[in-house]
């Protein structure tokens, strides 16, 4: 029934054909990294390295690199994952009332989870110099753990059920950290841990983390799931996993899962911040460094047949989004009763996940009305947009169920026509010009802060797409190699923007001085790029340039645009200015050398030939 830790996972891939072994040495300064990634992106097995250079412990990757082994490691707990959903029974009331469980599906008991005396991982002790030092991307700042479960509690009311298991970055050397006693700590906005820090803060006090590394399978999905809040993620952990998880706590030390594979103790200081980064991240681009917490080491556990799980992310699509696929398969029926009146929302991984939400709603209130411009799904856009890992959404596209009920939020495209066939440019557009956005997004005007924009679309078509650049179509000057990367999406090559004016740029300006009459018009969106055949070659690339490299409240123009009562909107082709920006962060490029050595692996009589 489940997994009890890693190693049982590690062994039922193998001897399922769903796992290989490396044997050769490999180097964890970004050839494990890009190895990982390769397989990944060919739809390959999961990896063990038994043979990790300057390491006394093998590594496994790609462990949840495609849907279906995801699926495959949590076959046992599914079900009754799906029969608590369906039930709608509510883990906290559960919790708060163990009793209850009597009357609930045997798998409810799973939630609780049980302190034991000892366990595996209290039988080894190391140094964190020791451990395996994954760095992924050349300009990373150090060795990171990626894929840790960072657990702590409150200082206010300490236990189990007020604890936060979340995945947060460790950096484990380089920059000004000491050896063997520090490691970074980089948590973004609106994550449970937080709120502890910020109780640490007021108390005055220092408080206890523990990184938990490998363990069960479970804890790893536990980290990432959007839970409500008061929802322990190990109580959910031992639900996925089909059994109740153990927990073992040294005297003067947090729990810890008595089956993982290594848990980092230690103390932060919430006074003390430390640079931490660079690091190769989701968006495709480096996060940069920036002041953030650090954990003083004081302890770092291991079982004698440790694994070191990794993960190597970076421009999507990576092994991460085989993770937000099953989070949403786990999910998605649960969206209608946590926002009434959306019926799905597709976070866009292309695009690094928040930069892009797209959503259906519903207008229910004004039957006798025939619907010409949104109502209620303004109420709902506010509603997704208040909503945990929503709230981090910068460009929100919503259309009501009414108009299409077959629309399939998935098909991209076909959601952007529907959308563009209908949304009014004078009316659809709503700002949000100062607010807070994900972490790792450089398109704004700070660290955490730049824009967002709803555009809501309601009501029958009104405009029929073009699908091919009109033969008058004439551009100012500077602009150039018209391409289409939708129906009624035109891309065009803009001048290098070498000095950024943020909403005042010059020849964005003289773009949208054309008149409404002009053929351009035709397209309802217009994105300028650097690079309009890198853009057009495929979907994922114009999602991930447009939406990672513009920030609404100043890249967004229009033509004969008009601001009435403090309501921006254009009367012509809405125009999104998504080239590189002085202040934006670099995108990742690959080692040509490391990259060349991942080659030699995949020859023939290499352990990945007949995989990349």
């Amino acid at each position: 029934m489940g997994y009890r830790n890693l190693r049982e996972a590690v062994n039922d891939l193998e001897s399922t054909g769903q796992l290989i072994r490396i044997d050769q040495p490999v180097d964890p300064n970004i050839e494990a990294g890009a190895i990982q990634r390769r397989v990944y992106q060919a739809g390959g097995p999961a990896l063990f390295f038994t043979s990790l250079k300057n390491c006394d412990f093998p590594a496994v990757s790609n462990l949840f690199g495609t849907l279906e082994r995801t699926r495959f490691l949590f076959r046992d707990a599914l079900k009754h994952v799906d029969t608590l959903v369906r039930l709608k029974l509510d883990p906290k009331t559960l919790l708060r009332h163990p009793s209850m469980i009597l009357s609930a599906p045997l798998a409810a008991w799973h939630l609780l989870p049980k302190k034991v005396q000892d366990g595996p991982v209290l039988q080894r002790q190391t140094k964190i110099s020791r451990l395996p030092q994954i760095k992924s991307w050349p300009d990373d700042g150090g060795a990171f753990v990626t894929l840790p479960q960072v657990y702590s509690e409150s200082s206010f009311n300490p236990g189990l059920r007020s604890a936060n298991l979340g995945m947060y970055r460790v950096q484990l050397s380089g920059n000004d950290y000491l050896q063997d006693r520090e490691v970074g700590l980089h948590y973004q906005i609106h994550r449970g841990i937080g709120g502890h820090h910020q109780e640490a803060l007021s108390l005055g006090n220092p408080f206890k983390v523990n990184i938990f590394i490998g363990g069960p399978p479970s804890l790893t999905v536990a980290a990432v799931m959007p839970l409500p809040e008061g929802m322990p993620e190990l109580a959910f952990a031992g639900l996925l996993a089909g059994h109740r998880i153990p927990l073992v706590q040294p005297a003067g030390f947090l729990p810890m899962p008595a089956e993982a594979d290594f848990v980092i103790c230690g103390t932060v200081d919430p006074h003390q911040l430390k640079p931490e980064g660079p690091f190769g991240d989701h968006l495709g681009y480096y996060s940069l460094a920036h002041d953030f917490p650090l954990i003083r080491v004081d302890r770092v556990y291991h079982r004698p047949d440790a694994i070191w799980p990794f993960t190597s992310v970076g421009r999507p699509p990576q092994e991460d989004t085989s993770f937000g696929a099953f989070i949403h398969e786990l999910t998605g029926e649960l969206i209608p009763e946590v926002l009434p009146g959306i019926k799905s929302v597709h976070a866009v991984d292309a695009t690094g996940v928040h930069p892009l939400l797209l959503a259906i709603g519903s207008e229910r209130y004004t039957p006798y009305n025939d619907l010409t411009q949104p109502q209620e799904l303004l109420t709902q856009a506010n509603a997704v947009l208040g909503q945990g890992q929503l709230s981090l959404a910068k460009y929100l596209l919503i259309v009501a169920e009414n108009d299409n009920p077959r629309l399939d939020i998935q098909n991209i495209p076909a959601f952007f026509q529907h959308l563009l066939e209908r949304i009014d440019w004078r009316r659809d557009l709503h700002f949000q010009t100062r607010t807070t956005i994900d972490t790792l997004d450089y398109s704004g005007h700070g660290l955490n802060q730049g824009s967002k924009v709803v555009m809501a679309a309601v009501g029958p078509k009104h405009r029929d797409l073009p699908k091919e650049i009109p033969a008058e179509l004439t551009l100012p000057r500077g602009f150039k190699n018209p391409a289409i990367a939708l129906p009624g999406i035109l891309l065009l090559e803009g001048p290098p923007c070498t000095e950024y004016q943020p909403g005042a740029d010059c020849n964005l300006f003289r773009l949208g001085k054309k008149s409404v009459d002009d053929p351009i018009n035709r397209f309802p969106l217009v994105i300028v790029v650097d690079d309009s055949d890198f853009c057009a070659t495929s979907l994922n690339n114009w999602l991930w340039v447009c939406f990672t490299r513009s920030n609404p409240g100043a890249d967004i123009y229009g033509v004969e645009s008009t601001c009435i009562g403090k309501h921006w909107g254009c009367n012509g082709s809405l125009i999104i200015d998504a080239r590189r920006k002085p202040h934006h962060a670099p995108p990742l490029i690959d080692d040509p050398e490391v990259e060349k050595r991942v080659d030699m692996l995949g020859a023939k009589g290499g352990p990945l030939h007949g995989i990349i």
